[in-house]
């Protein structure tokens, strides 16, 4: 299980792959359950916890280099992205591991920067198109 750690008061400083915003993650319980809290400028995203652990299996079970694909939740996800994954009913928790309705998308923009933090998977950092791998 990854450690996850990181309170409000010293949150991860992260950037999207590209590099382009800066945002903070922390760890907090939000109605029994365990809880990514994602800040960006004022907009704050709440994503489940086991996120982190459910997609580093799947990124292992895979063992290839899986697109990142992140989009708003109003628009579809590119299939077979990381984005498609952590939307789709077949995932683990079987749907969405965003849980701010109206603010449940994004996955793959803001999990995969944390994950390479936490020495989970290797992140490509380039202007468009990133992927991930397990490690």
């Amino acid at each position: 299980m990854a450690v996850l750690d990181r309170t409000k008061d010293n949150p991860w400083a992260l950037k999207t792959p590209p590099g382009t915003s800066e945002y903070t993650m922390h760890i907090d319980e939000k109605d029994g359950t365990r809880v990514l809290i994602c800040t960006v400028g004022k907009t704050v995203l709440l994503y489940d916890a086991c996120c982190i652990d459910d997609l580093h299996a799947m990124l292992k079970a895979s063992g290839e280099w899986v697109e990142l694909g992140g989009a708003d939740e109003q628009k579809p996800a590119k299939e077979g992205t990381v984005e498609a994954w952590g939307r789709s009913p077949v995932n683990p928790i079987g749907g969405w591991y965003g849980l701010k309705k109206g603010l449940r998308g994004r996955f793959g923009a803001y999990i995969p920067p944390l994950m390479e933090v936490l020495g989970l998977c290797e992140l490509e950092h380039n202007p468009k198109n990133n992927r991930m791998k397990a490690i």
